[in-house]
């Protein structure tokens, strides 16, 4: 009859510090602590799953009570305490399970054994696995032992969740931090399982079960032991993918080189290929973007240590990651990163997938930089019309439809004169309307005129540029002004159409209510007097736009305004405040105050 079958993970759970995978600096401290005998009496190990902080708690409370210890702080494994360990039989170690003895009765009950001292040995170690699930009620009866126990009891809390236990608690402990095991570090060991059961192992295959593993040491010994049986002892790379469902990053490595390619329809194919196989769209967007980090960080060799493969597959990375540029990178985990986040509220998964594909394919082609170059370029790069041009033949427009201006703060209108070509020296045979010569080329870095199809929405930075400002006048004598007739009532309308569509300028639309647009002797020239200088310099700010919207409403660009303050007292109205409305309403509706006093209501 065979023996016993045991899994891996209790077979070669480890027994002595020696034997913990990946925790060296920490089994080392514990075995300088009881060296010297500075032992605490509360200890808190956290850290992710199946990385040996139960496993540690037991070495730690068997290596107190041995009789004999070795000198590296190892136990015998010989003495009475040491082999009651082993049987599990030792009356000195007690553990409990808090993920189902959470309550304040299970507390008061190891509260209750910790009053016993110990019959052999020198310390009664309780070990509380999953401490985090315990209630709040047993974490504050758990305070008063936990701060004050006999000088014989050592208290090791375990836990995966340091940020859910009480401050409290964790003020009262010892904390050790487990960390994760390292890739390298699970492969040695599971080389060492099949070196004692005799199995034949590719390294390849047994760096997959340590990915998969994600840095616990019991789940790596886990899916060994499932790769193992299905392989009857001899556990191949095919093999293990088979087993766990890992996708072969030789389909990742064949997507990348159709990236570079720019060739979309295989890239679409290799998904295809994916999706038959059954893997999931989400679990292949996450896997690209796992490879393109490890190509990435393979490109120097400065970041190569953070690959955790073996070293055959570290240069298969190192050697495509050389074909392709920073940026690349940059975009393509940014595309992987969004496909991933985008995924769950897509409507058709697939064609989200696919898209991501279509555009990581595109990142090397030049079309898309080609067609991102702005196209103020291509204006700036024209050659000025030549002045003897006639001005219907001049695309004085197409500038504007070519590049829609950005939003800016809006110029301050010129008044009418300076809206018009600026005088020059006229000669008898000259007519004073000859269109104005073109402007000459501004020098590299200075600004360029931008015309918007009227002459009041000529927008030119001109910074005392004397080339600026020819190029402005230039600008404005080409474009035709407007000048429809008008009546007051038109005006009227546009007057008021500008306060209904600017209501939040209070200030502004209340005086434009009062102080109306008069005729000044011309028919295209108005004045608006307002009642003070505060208010006056209020509609400067604003006549940019004001003058704008006028001119536009009107269909006439030689209309000017002018803004004067009364030399005679104005009763303008006035902006009243809520209290002071209130106040108004008292003083003309004594039925309001009746109202207050009835239902108690007061300002605040």
């Amino acid at each position: 009859m065979s023996e016993k079958y045991i899994v891996s993970a209790r077979k070669y759970r480890p027994s002595t510090f020696r034997s913990v995978v990946g925790q060296q600096s920490l089994t080392h401290t514990l075995k300088t602590a009881i060296a010297s005998g500075r032992l605490a009496h509360a200890y808190l190990f956290c850290g992710p799953r199946g990385v040996g902080k139960t496993t540690c708690a037991r070495i730690f409370a068997k290596t107190i009570n041995c009789e004999h210890p070795t000198p590296e702080g190892e136990a015998c494994n010989e003495c009475p305490s040491c082999k009651a360990f082993n049987d599990q039989r030792s009356y000195n170690i007690n553990e409990l399970d808090a993920a189902s003895n959470n309550s304040v009765d299970n507390i008061r009950d190891l509260t209750e054994q910790v009053r016993i001292p110990p019959q052999t040995g020198r310390y009664r170690v309780f070990i509380i696995d999953e401490v985090h699930m315990l209630s709040q009620a047993a974490f504050n009866a758990f305070l008063k032992t936990l701060e004050e126990p006999p000088e014989y009891a050592i208290f090791i809390l375990a836990t995966t969740e340091k940020q859910k236990v009480i401050p409290t608690i964790l003020s009262r402990c010892q904390i050790y931090d487990f960390a994760r095991i390292t890739v390298p570090d699970i492969v040695q060991q599971l080389q060492y399982v099949c070196e004692q059961e005799n199995i034949e192992a590719e390294p390849a295959a047994l760096n997959v079960i340590a990915q998969k593993a994600d840095g616990a040491m019991r789940d790596a010994l886990s899916i060994f032991d499932q790769v193992a049986a299905s392989t009857e002892g001899h556990i191949t790379y095919q093999s293990a993918l088979d087993n766990l469902n890992v996708l072969d990053y030789d389909y990742y490595f064949r997507l990348v080189d159709t990236f570079l390619a720019g060739d979309v329809m295989q890239a679409l194919l290799i998904y295809k290929e994916i999706r038959d196989k059954g893997f999931d769209s989400q679990f292949f967007i996450n896997g690209l973007a796992q490879h393109l980090r490890d190509l990435m960080v393979a490109s120097t060799p400065q970041t190569r240590k953070l690959l955790e493969m073996n070293d055959e597959v570290a240069q298969r990375y190192g050697e495509q990651s050389m074909k392709l540029s920073p940026a690349f990178y940059y975009r393509a985990l940014d595309l992987c990163s969004n496909c991933d986040l985008n995924y769950r509220n897509a409507s058709s998964k697939q064609l989200l997938v696919e898209l991501t594909l279509v555009k990581l394919c595109q990142l090397v082609s030049p079309q898309p930089q080609q067609a991102a170059q702005p196209p103020i370029q291509k204006i700036a790069a024209q050659p000025a019309q030549p002045a003897q041009a006639p001005a219907q033949q001049r695309p004085v427009s197409q500038p504007a439809q070519a590049v829609k201006p950005q939003p800016v703060a809006p110029p301050p209108v010129a008044p009418k004169a300076a809206l018009q070509t600026p005088p020059v020296a006229q000669t008898p045979q000259q007519p004073a309307r000859t269109a104005a010569p073109a402007a000459p080329a501004a020098p590299a870095g200075s600004p360029i005129p931008r015309v918007l199809g009227k002459a009041a929405r000529i927008m030119v930075n001109v910074q005392d540029d004397p080339t600026a400002q020819q190029a402005a006048a230039a600008a404005a004598a080409n474009v035709p002004q407007r000048t429809q007739p008008f009546t007051d009532e038109q005006l009227q309308a546009a007057w008021q159409g500008y306060i209904d569509q600017h209501p939040q300028e209070r200030a502004l639309c209340t005086t434009m209510s009062y102080a109306l647009p008069q005729p000044a002797g011309d028919a295209e020239h108005y004045v608006m007097v307002v009642g003070s200088p505060t208010e006056q310099k209020n509609v400067e700010e604003h006549k940019a736009s004001l003058m704008r919207f006028l001119c536009d409403a009107v269909k006439n660009d030689r209309f000017t305004l002018d803004i004067k303050v009364s030399e005679v007292p104005i009763d303008t109205p006035k902006i009243l405040s809520p209290r002071e409305v209130v106040e108004k309403i008292k003083e003309h509706n004594p039925n309001f105050n009746q109202f207050l006093k009835d239902f108690d209501l007061g300002l605040a």
